[in-house]
């Protein structure tokens, strides 16, 4: 049975005394009797402030599992990470193209200017990254997925990079660097996955791991989270 079928079912089943209070009104309204209708008010209202915090608390746990939660991890531990780091609850999403082997990464790219520097680091989040079997040993979808985390890695080191070029560099230049190399990782990472279809083209793969290697090694100068600002 889908996980949306039983979202379907148990809200049926949830909102059931409702439907039968509102054949109730709609019989006792034909005779003037308005009373089951101010009762159905009631009973409405309390279900929803009951049903509530249910839904939020659902719909924050397909974002973020905070019942397995674990913090963020910077890429120098890039090498230590495996499917048991994938902490994300998947509800509705079983298969990917009718296979149920594949998994998701969540990555980003943050940024914080100071005074006379900026940190630029790229992190990995377990608890909003996915794997449909946690106890997979691909280590050829593995490596797919963390190279997505490098791909951010490389893009956080090309914009330190393009930041140490700059001269005198502003506030807004500094975060237009930024936004532009933000747009620029997200574009490759979609491209990736094109090329790779996820993993599954496994020359295409090979390419992309020795092109991101190649890139990372040479700015391996701007490894270091945090660059100063001329």
């Amino acid at each position: 049975m889908s996980d949306i079928l039983i979202i379907i079912l148990f809200l049926v089943f949830y909102f059931s005394p409702i439907f039968y209070q509102l054949v109730i009104v709609v019989k006792e309204n034909k005779r003037g009797n308005k009373v089951p209708l101010k009762k159905l008010k009631k009973f409405l209202k309390y279900s929803l402030l009951v049903l509530t915090p249910f839904v939020i608390a659902f719909v924050i746990l397909i974002n973020v599992n905070f019942l397995d939660y674990e913090k963020p991890i910077t890429y120098d531990k890039v090498e230590e990470i495996t499917f048991k780091n994938f902490r994300g609850l998947e509800f509705f999403k079983k298969t990917l193209y009718g296979n149920n082997r594949f998994a998701y990464v969540y990555v980003t790219l943050e940024s914080k200017i100071d005074n006379d520097g900026v940190m630029v680091t790229s992190l990995f989040h377990p608890s909003r990254s996915f794997v449909y079997n946690s106890h997979s040993n691909s280590k050829e979808l593995l490596t797919h997925e963390l190279y997505h985390f490098k791909i951010t890695e490389l893009y956080a080191r090309k914009i330190k990079k393009a930041i140490s070029k700059l001269k005198n560099p502003t506030d807004t230049e500094v975060r237009a660097t930024i936004i532009k190399n933000k747009k620029l990782e997200r574009k490759f990472q979609k491209q990736y996955d094109y090329d790779t279809f996820h993993s599954y083209v496994f020359g295409e793969q090979k390419k992309y791991e020795k092109t991101v290697d190649s890139l990372l090694n040479l700015l391996s100068k701007y490894k270091e989270p945090r660059i100063k600002l001329k």
